[in-house]
């Protein structure tokens, strides 16, 4: 017991931070690969280390070496099988590093503010769009653009760059046009592209009663800082989607209170 009041009295402060951004780090890790096959490759690493400790322990000299081995090998596999999360990883610390400069930006730099007001978005058209495509049960999928760049995604289907109308979307997305198969990628009032494909999440926590295109939504924001809404072909309903989760049969109202708090 004195041993460890003794050992309490030499925490410094700064050992405190060290576990707290540890704990942090591990927490996001976490968050990244939760609801994946990754997490069993996790267990399984976890129980190969804890036997080559014992081996160790008990002087289990062939054991040991063996497992040793392939905590060494294993160490470069790791950078292979874990590559999505790595970059899913580092995009997700770059756009919180973005998000707080624009954050010190828009509090400092008050001439930001009127240039906010005048390029603001204009979500009435993707809310007309969404009504009647809900009506209709017309299928759609649109990715409005925040603080990452897209060009990889926008790369795999066709450049439009025109100012948003409901009308255009609409037809975008009709069963007979030639760029209905996909997503729309929008930034503010601006269709930058469509028919664009998306990464599909691999998360098996998702309603197996989702198609491609909800998958592919959530895909999309598990990895990159975007929103996506989703109009279901076969019952109508509007989704949207952002970090991963989503948001399931939401009215207009609701719609454009998101995307009014969330695009700026």
């Amino acid at each position: 017991m004195l041993t460890l009041i003794a050992g309490l009295h030499s925490i410094r402060f700064v050992d405190v931070i060290d576990i707290l951004l540890v704990t942090a780090l591990f927490f996001y890790l976490y968050r990244l690969v939760r609801g994946t096959n990754v997490i069993r490759i996790f267990w399984a690493i976890l129980v190969i280390v804890i036997a080559r400790q014992i081996a160790y322990f008990l002087n289990m000299r062939l054991s040991g070496a063996l497992l040793g081995e392939i905590v060494s090998v294993g160490l470069v596999a790791l950078v292979i099988i874990f590559q999505p999360e790595i970059r899913k990883f580092l995009l997700l610390v770059g756009t919180k590093t973005t998000l707080a400069g624009d954050s010190f930006k828009k509090r400092f730099l008050f001439w930001k503010h009127n240039f906010s007001q005048s390029s603001s978005l204009n979500v009435e058209p993707y809310i007309q769009a969404c009504m009647h495509m809900s009506q209709s049960k017309t299928g759609a999928l649109i990715i409005f653009k925040r603080q990452n760049e897209l060009d990889d995604i926008i790369a795999t289907g066709e450049r439009i760059d025109a100012t948003t109308s409901a009308p255009l979307l609409e037809a975008l997305f009709f069963k007979n046009s030639p760029l209905h198969d996909g997503a729309v990628i929008v930034k503010k009032n601006t269709i930058l592209a469509a028919r664009c494909i998306l990464p599909v999440s691999s998360n098996n926590q998702i309603d197996p009663n989702l198609g491609l295109r909800h998958r592919s939504a959530i895909g999309i924001s598990e990895q990159i800082d975007v929103i996506s809404v989703v109009v279901s072909e076969e019952t109508g309903a509007i989704s949207y989607v952002v970090d991963g989760q989503i948001h399931h049969d939401v009215s207009p109202v609701e719609l454009r209170q998101f995307l009014e708090a969330n695009i700026s």
